[in-house]
C-alpha cells in the first residue's frame, strides 16, 4: 500500500480504534457467543447474517489487539538516574579571594588595569573563599600545557566516577556507553576514551565526546544518554560533565575575555543512568521531560559567547553585551515549550489569556510569567554568576529559599560550567532532602546559544549528604551575600547622587 493510502486510512482506523475501546466488553461477549455457535454449526449451514457478525467480531478483535500492541510499543520506556557524584579537588587546590590578585600578578603580561578589573569583578562575583583552581595556574611557573589539562581532568573526573561506582556497586564492564561533555578541552584520544582506559571498560562499550556545547552541555549529554537508552536494552550509561580551567585560562588584557578568569573554577560531575526495570526501586530519579532550545541560527545569539584570539594572538572566550538579552529570549522560548507540560491548569489559563491580550493590544500589556514554583518542588539554576542568578530570581519571581541552592553553588564552587546544575542538586540532597514524587527542574544556559531544561521526579524519600558540601555554612554565605548586596546598593546610590549633582541621568541599573 502507498504512503498516501496509509495516511488516508489513519482517520478511519482512529475512529474504529475509538469505538473498539468504547465497546470492547460487549464486543468480546459477542465474539464469545459467535464462536460458541460456530463450533456447533458447520460454516455452510450458518446464516449469512451470523457469518458476517462473526467476521466483524474477528476483525474488531484483531483491531483491539493491534491497538493495544501499538499503544504499548509507543509508550517510551522509563529512563532512570541511578545516582550521581561530584568532584571535590584536593585542599591544596583551594583558592581564596585574598590570593586571587597576587596570584594573577605572576602573569607578567597582565597590565595594571587588567589586574584592577579582575579584582573588582571578583569582589562583585558572589564567590566565596573556598573555590578551587589548579595550583599550576596560580604559582610560579604558570603552566597551561595539555599534560596538565589532562591531569586536571583526571584529578576531578576520575575521582567523581570512582565515587559513583562505589555508591552504586556497578562494575565498569557493566557500563554500555560513556558520554563526556567538555566544551573547550577535547584532546585525542578523547576524554571518554581516557575514562574507558582508566577504568578498563569492555570492548563493547560505546562512547561519545561532546565538545563546544558550553555551560548547558550536561543536559545535552543527558538527552543523548536518553536516546542511547532507547536503542540499547537493559544497560547503564555513564555521563561525565567537565570544563577545563588549565586549557582555558586567558593570559591577555581584553576585558570582554577576562571575566571567565574571575569566576570559572575546577569541577566535575558523574551521573549513572539506566533503563533496567530491575533498577527502578533503587534509582533516585526518573527523567520526565527534557526541553532544548537552540538559537544558533541567529547571528547575535551565535556570537554572544565566542572563542577567538585577541589582537595579540591570545586565545580566550569573549562574552558580548548581548548575552543577557539573548539568554532572556532563549529562556522565554524554553518556558513556552516546557510550561504546557508541567504547569497546573490555573497557570496555563492565565498565560493563555495574557497571550491573547498581547496579540490584540501589543506591548501595552506586560508578558505574564507563570509561577513555576507551583510546578516544581526544587529548582536547580545554572550558577553562571551573581547577575545570572539575580536575573533569574527576578524573572521567575523565586523566593530566596528556592534560589538558595544556586547561590550556594556559585558561592562554594564558582561557575563550574555544565556541572553546576549537579552541584546545585547535590546541595538540595545534602541540606533539604527529597520526598518521593518531588519534581526537580534543572535549567541551564550555554554558548550557541542554548537554554535547556530537565525535569526529574524523585523515586523515593531520601537525604544524601555529598562530600563536596562537607563543612559548608549556609548562614555564613547569606551573611556575606547580604553584605555584598548592601555595598553594591550604596555604590549605586552614590553614583546616582553624583550624576544628579552633575545634571546627568543614569540608566536603571545605575551604571
Amino acid at each position: 500500500m502507498s504512503h498516501a493510502g496509509t495516511l488516508a486510512m489513519i482517520p478511519a482506523l482512529g475512529y474504529v480504534a475509538g469505538k473498539v475501546a468504547e465497546h470492547k466488553e460487549q464486543l468480546l461477549q459477542d465474539l464469545n457467543a459467535a464462536l460458541s455457535m460456530l463450533l456447533d454449526t458447520p460454516i455452510r449451514e450458518m446464516p449469512v447474517q451470523l457469518l458476517l457478525q462473526v467476521l466483524a467480531a474477528l476483525v474488531l478483535a484483531v483491531a483491539v489487539l493491534m491497538w493495544y500492541v501499538r499503544k504499548a510499543a509507543a509508550k517510551p520506556k522509563p529512563v532512570y538516574l541511578l545516582d550521581f557524584a561530584m568532584a571535590h579537588p584536593p585542599d591544596t587546590w583551594r583558592f581564596s579571594k585574598e590570593r586571587f590578585v597576587p596570584a594573577n600578578s605572576l602573569n607578567t603580561r597582565f597590565n595594571p588595569e587588567s589586574l584592577d578589573f579582575l579584582g573588582k569583578m571578583l569582589e562583585r562575583s558572589g564567590l566565596g573563599n573556598d573555590t578551587y583552581t589548579p595550583p599550576w595556574l596560580v604559582n610560579e611557573p604558570i603552566v597551561m600545557d595539555i599534560a596538565h589539562a589532562r591531569l586536571e581532568f583526571e584529578v576531578t573526573c576520575f575521582t567523581a566516577v570512582q565515587e559513583l561506582l562505589n555508591k552504586t556497586g556497578i562494575q565498569p564492564r557493566q557500563i554500555g556507553c560513556v558520554i563526556v561533555n567538555s566544551s573547550l578541552f577535547n584532546p585525542t584520544p578523547s576524554l571518554a576514551a581516557m575514562i574507558m582506559n582508566h577504568f578498563k571498560m569492555g570492548s563493547k562499550t560505546i562512547n561519545y565526546n561532546l565538545g563546544g556545547m558550553g555551560c548547558s552541555a550536561s543536559l545535552v549529554a543527558i538527552d543523548l544518554a536518553k536516546q542511547v537508552l532507547a536503542t540499547l536494552k537493559d544497560t547503564y550509561v555513564l555521563v561525565v560533565s567537565h570544563e577545563n580551567i588549565t586549557n582555558n585560562w586567558y593570559p591577555g588584557n581584553d576585558r570582554s575575555m577576562l571575566l571567565p578568569n574571575c569566576i570559572f573554577r575546577c569541577n566535575g560531575a558523574a551521573m549513572l543512568m539506566t533503563n533496567k526495570p530491575t533498577e527502578a526501586r533503587r534509582a533516585k530519579y526518573e527523567l520526565q521531560h527534557l526541553v532544548r532550545v537552540n538559537l544558533a541560527g541567529q547571528d547575535r545569539a551565535y556570537r554572544c559567547v565566542y572563542q577567538l584570539e585577541d589582537e595579540n594572538g591570545d586565545l580566550g572566550v569573549r562574552l558580548s553585551k548581548d548575552l543577557t538579552a539573548v539568554a532572556a529570549s532563549a529562556l522565554q522560548k524554553n518556558m513556552v515549550t516546557l510550561g504546557p507540560l508541567v504547569l497546573p491548569f490555573s497557570e496555563k489559563f492565565l498565560f493563555a489569556v495574557n497571550l491573547l491580550k498581547r496579540k490584540f493590544r501589543g506591548k501595552k500589556v506586560a508578558p505574564y510569567t507563570p509561577d513555576f514554583q507551583l510546578a516544581f518542588d526544587h529548582i536547580c539554576i545554572h550558577s553562571g554568576g551573581r547577575a545570572v542568578i539575580d536575573g533569574m530570581q527576578k524573572h521567575l519571581a523565586l523566593s530566596d529559599a528556592a534560589i538558595e541552592p544556586s547561590r550556594a553553588g556559585l558561592y562554594r564552587w564558582g561557575n563550574v560550567s555544565s556541572a553546576s546544575v549537579w552541584y546545585v542538586l547535590s546541595y538540595i540532597e545534602t541540606y533539604k532532602g527529597l520526598k518521593g514524587g518531588d519534581k526537580v527542574w534543572q535549567l541551564s544556559f550555554g554558548s550557541g546559544f542554548k537554554c535547556n531544561s530537565a525535569v526529574w521526579v524523585a523515586k523515593k524519600t531520601f537525604k544524601d549528604p555529598h562530600t563536596c558540601w562537607t563543612g559548608f555554612d549556609p548562614a555564613k554565605m547569606w551573611e556575606d551575600l547580604n553584605a555584598l548586596t548592601a555595598t553594591l546598593a550604596a555604590e549605586k546610590a552614590a553614583k546616582r547622587a553624583a550624576a544628579e549633582k552633575a545634571g546627568q541621568t543614569l540608566p536603571e541599573d545605575g551604571h
